[in-house]
C-alpha cells in the first residue's frame, strides 16, 4: 500500500461521517423546527434543542451526565431565552392566540355544530367537551 493509504481511507471514513452527521442533523432541525412558518428563531431553538439532545445521548452514565451538567444548563437557558423571544416576535406579528381569542372560536365552532345537529344532548356533550379541553390548554 502507499504512503499515506491508511490515512486517506481514515480521513474518507471521517469524510462520510461528517456528512453522515449534517444529514441527520438537518432532518432533525426540520423535526424540530416549524416548516410551515420558518423563522430564524425557531430554527435557532431547534438547533439548540438538537445540542441538549446530542450531550445527553453522549453521556453514557450517570457521572458523565453529572458533569455535563453544566453545558446543559447553558444550552436550556439559551432554549428558553430563544423561546420567550420567539412568542415575543410572534405574538408583535399577530401570530399567537390569546385565551378571550380561542374562547371565541371555540364558541363559533358550538354554534356551527349547533346549527348542523339538532338533538341538545348531543350538543350539550360536545360544548362541554370543547370548554373541558380549554380549560386543559
Amino acid at each position: 500500500m502507499a504512503h499515506g493509504g491508511n490515512r486517506a481511507v481514515d480521513n474518507q471514513k471521517k469524510e462520510e461521517l461528517r456528512n453522515y452527521r449534517l444529514s441527520k442533523f438537518k432532518a432533525r432541525i426540520g423535526e424540530l423546527g416549524n416548516s410551515d412558518n420558518i423563522t430564524s428563531l425557531k430554527d435557532e431553538v431547534a438547533i439548540l434543542r438538537i445540542l441538549i439532545e446530542e450531550k445527553i445521548n453522549s453521556c453514557a452514565d450517570n457521572f458523565e451526565l453529572m458533569m455535563a451538567s453544566g453545558p446543559l444548563s447553558d444550552l436550556i437557558m439559551k432554549v428558553e431565552k430563544v423561546v420567550v423571544s420567539c412568542n415575543r416576535l410572534e405574538s408583535r406579528l399577530g401570530n399567537l392566540l390569546d385565551r378571550t381569542k380561542i374562547s371565541q372560536f371555540a364558541n363559533i365552532i358550538v354554534q356551527i355544530i349547533g346549527d348542523n345537529i339538532s338533538d341538545e344532548s348531543t350538543l350539550e356533550t360536545i360544548s362541554d367537551e370543547i370548554l373541558q379541553a380549554l380549560k386543559e390548554l
